[in-house]
């Protein structure tokens, strides 16, 4: 897959394609959808496909400070793209001078100057131009000048634990936020994954026997709530089951939010400066403070057993 960064990165000699255009947080089951539709409809016309999104975030330009949490980093949401069939992705900056393109100037200088856009699929909520006051049937509009099609994808609505929202990256966030870690792949189709490089902390879980990773996450980063949490830590290509905490650590007194996975039965790993990820399968327990070491080391030992066990389960259940 092509990596584009700004309209100056694209070939000059790039031909007709199949364009959608988003920011596609996460790249959820709804953007699944779109994606895989422009993919399906590229080969169909025999053009590549073409996803284009932005960086950074539009509304931390539009509004300062208002920086959603990401649920995953341009390089992952690359990666996830390069497996639906994306052939090319334009990582467009998005500064203040570009906020201020009219609809139909972005339609000129994107679409069709640059991309030669053929056909452009998006979601009926799809937004652009200065004050996002394009939509879909701007876009359409416009097409009819400018010789592109629009198709628009319905995105599905998601099973009654999401009260019937449709797929989105606002919910996806609030779930992650709120610790419905389950609720939340429901949505994205997979675990949630947190990533950042491991440093070093306080060394106490080394101390208590559970040696754990302490990752410094990535900017605007969507960490779940507090608790303990079963899922898997990746590191150098190796993927171990964990018991994951994310807390304030309440038994010392912390006050820093951390994000802490250990790799279950693991001896000896010296995951120091490396860059990690940490994906949350099921939620485990709230965070507490015990009463002495012991009670914590006990309610330590449950979390390994309980998380080992979900992993379990769900590597069963996907054999």
């Amino acid at each position: 897959m092509q990596r584009w960064r700004g309209l100056e990165d694209i070939p000059q000699d790039w031909g007709r394609s199949v364009v959608t255009i988003g920011s596609y947080d996460g790249v959820h089951r709804g953007h699944q959808l779109i994606i895989g539709r422009a993919v399906q409809r590229a080969r169909e016309l025999g053009v590549p496909s073409v996803v284009v999104t932005f960086d950074p975030h539009p509304s931390e330009v539009v509004r300062p400070g208002s920086h959603p949490p990401l649920l995953a980093p341009h390089h992952r949401r690359a990666e996830l793209m390069a497996e639906l069939g994306v052939d090319a992705i334009l990582i467009l900056p998005f500064t203040s001078e570009f906020s201020k393109l009219s609809a139909a100037d972005f339609v000129v200088k994107v679409l069709v100057d640059k991309l030669h856009a053929e056909l452009v699929v998006e979601g009926p909520n799809f937004r652009f131009g200065h004050k996002a006051a394009g939509n879909v049937e701007v876009l359409a509009e416009l097409g009819r000048s400018h010789d592109y099609e629009v198709e628009v994808i319905d995105l599905r609505v998601r099973g009654e634990a999401g009260g019937g929202e449709p797929f989105s990256s606002t919910l996806t966030r609030r779930l992650v936020t709120e610790g419905d870690i389950e609720g939340a792949a429901e949505i994205l189709g997979r675990p949630h994954r947190v990533e950042g490089v491991v440093v070093r902390g306080a060394q106490r879980g080394r101390e208590l026997g559970y040696p754990t990773a302490n990752v410094e996450t990535l900017p605007h980063t969507a960490i779940p709530a507090d608790g303990v949490y079963a899922g898997w830590l990746t590191a150098a290509g190796e993927r171990m089951p964990a018991a994951i905490s994310v807390g304030t650590n309440p038994q010392f007194d912390g006050t820093e939010r951390t994000v802490e996975a250990y790799a279950i039965d693991r001896v000896g790993l010296d995951l120091y400066g490396l860059h990690v990820a940490v994906d949350f399968l099921a939620y485990v327990r709230g965070m507490a403070k015990f009463d002495s070491i012991e009670d914590l080391l006990e309610a330590i030992g449950n979390d390994v057993k309980r998380s080992s066990e979900l992993i379990e389960a769900y590597e069963a259940e996907r054999d």
